[in-house]
C-alpha cells in the first residue's frame, strides 16, 4: 500500500485499536519504540501499517482484526450545510460516524461526551465561535489529540492564522471542496454504497 493511500490514525484512534490509554501511545511514540509522524501543529500520526507492525511485535490485537471506524463531529450554524456534510460522511457507514452540533456550546457538551477523532469546525458562530471551541478542545487533555479541521466562508489571512494558531489542522474555504475534505479524512479511496 502506498503511504499516500493511508489514513493516519491519532493518539486516540491507536489507544482504541490497542485497547489501551492515549498516555501509553504516547510514551511509546517518546521512547521510539512506535513510530510516529509529526504534523506542523505539534501532533503525533500514525500509520496503520506502523501500528500494526508494533501490535505484531507486542502480540497485542492486531490492526486488521479491528473495524476501524473514524468518529466525526460537525460543528455549524448552517443546517443546510451540515446537512450536505452528514450526508455526505453517511455515504461510508463502515467508516465514519457522524454527528453534529450546530453551535459551539452543544460543540463543546459533544466533544467531552464523545472525544471525536474529527471535528469539522466553523469559525463564524454565534456565541462561542470556532475559534474559542478550538481553544478548548485543545486545552483539554482528553481531546487535544482531535483533528480540528476549520471550514469558513470568510477565510481571511488573519482568520486562517488565527485558527491554526489555536490548534487546527487546516482551514478549508466554504463551499467545501467534497474531494479535498474526503482526502483529509482518508476517504477518497473507499468504495461506498449509494
Amino acid at each position: 500500500m502506498d503511504i499516500q493511500d493511508e489514513p493516519y490514525l491519532t493518539p486516540g484512534q491507536v489507544a482504541k485499536i490497542l485497547m489501551v490509554s492515549p498516555a501509553a501511545v504516547r510514551l511509546w511514540a517518546e521512547k521510539g519504540e512506535i513510530k510516529a509522524l509529526i504534523t506542523p501543529g505539534g501532533h503525533r500520526r500514525f500509520l496503520p501499517s506502523e501500528v500494526e507492525r508494533f501490535s505484531k511485535e507486542r502480540g497485542l490485537i492486531s490492526v486488521k482484526d479491528h473495524k476501524l471506524k473514524i468518529s466525526v463531529l460537525i460543528v455549524d450554524d448552517d443546517i443546510q450545510f451540515t446537512n450536505y456534510l452528514y450526508k455526505l460522511l453517511n455515504k461510508y457507514p463502515d467508516k465514519v460516524d457522524v454527528e453534529v452540533a450546530n453551535d459551539g456550546f452543544s460543540a463543546g457538551l459533544k466533544v467531552r461526551e464523545q472525544e471525536p477523532d474529527v471535528v469539522l469546525l466553523d469559525l463564524m458562530m454565534p456565541g462561542l465561535d470556532g475559534f474559542t471551541v478550538c481553544q478548548r478542545i485543545k486545552a483539554n487533555s482528553a481531546t487535544a489529540d482531535a483533528r480540528v479541521i476549520a471550514m469558513t466562508g470568510y477565510p481571511s489571512a488573519e482568520n486562517v492564522e488565527k485558527i491554526l494558531s489555536a490548534g487546527a489542522e487546516r482551514c478549508l474555504e466554504k463551499p467545501v471542496d467534497k474531494e479535498e475534505l474526503l482526502e483529509i479524512l482518508g476517504l477518497n479511496n473507499t468504495v461506498h454504497q449509494g
